[in-house]
């Protein structure tokens, strides 16, 4: 747990776990430990935050498997950091859908106010029933009855090519505020230019590349 004292934290080598200053933000690398998979991906980062000191347990997490864009998560996490409140909720789920959508998404045409798609139909985002084992502070998240309403949290993918299988997968639980996940959508949904070393075999003939200088 983020308070206890360093002596008595025991982290296994193979998991890098990074807290904030406050202890109320932490970020863990859990790819070699973890067993459980988004999209019949592994899990690579799992982001929580808690509402305070007291409370011992994190109000919400975020999963992003390895392929995850680097600057889009980065992006994520500078937002967290941003907070003075990581489990306070500044804002509704429209905030997320008019992030993508301000850089050209499409939104759903069954349920535009859940869920939007790049022009080239590769990438996603949709609110939506959360997968098994996302952890969250509501109980509701896990404890629902067949017959009941599930709590809705964010899903995001990338699949290029219909059927080949995910590129890569996040999700986020019911409780991750909203304007956390508009800052990851903003991110994801920029036309502005990135570094890539190596291009995904899937995509490469979807990407426009800027000569070499």
């Amino acid at each position: 747990m983020p308070d206890e004292a360093p002596e008595d934290r025991q982290v296994l080598r193979s998991t890098v776990l990074h807290i904030s200053p406050d202890s109320l933000r932490w970020a863990q690398w859990v790819l070699p430990d973890e067993p459980f998979h988004l999209g019949n991906l592994p899990i690579a980062w799992q982001v929580s935050a808690r509402a305070g000191l007291s409370s011992p347990l994190a109000q919400w997490s975020a999963y992003f498997t390895p392929e995850v864009p680097g600057e889009v998560l980065a992006d994520f996490l500078a937002a967290l950091d941003a907070r003075d409140q990581p489990a306070l909720s500044l804002g509704g789920s429209e905030l997320v859908l008019d992030a993508v959508t301000a850089h050209g998404w499409l939104r759903d045409v069954d349920q535009p106010g859940a869920g939007a798609v790049d022009p080239t139909f590769a990438s996603h985002i949709r609110l939506g029933e959360v997968p098994p084992l996302i952890q969250d502070a509501d109980p509701r998240a896990l404890v629902a009855e067949a017959d009941e309403a599930v709590l809705a949290g964010w899903q995001a993918w990338a699949e290029p090519v219909l059927g080949a299988g995910y590129l890569w997968a996040a999700s986020f639980g019911p409780s991750v505020p909203h304007d956390l996940v508009a800052a990851f959508a903003d991110s994801l949904s920029s036309s502005a230019p990135v570094l890539r070393r190596v291009l995904p075999e899937s995509t490469r003939d979807r990407l426009l590349c800027a000569p070499a200088s």
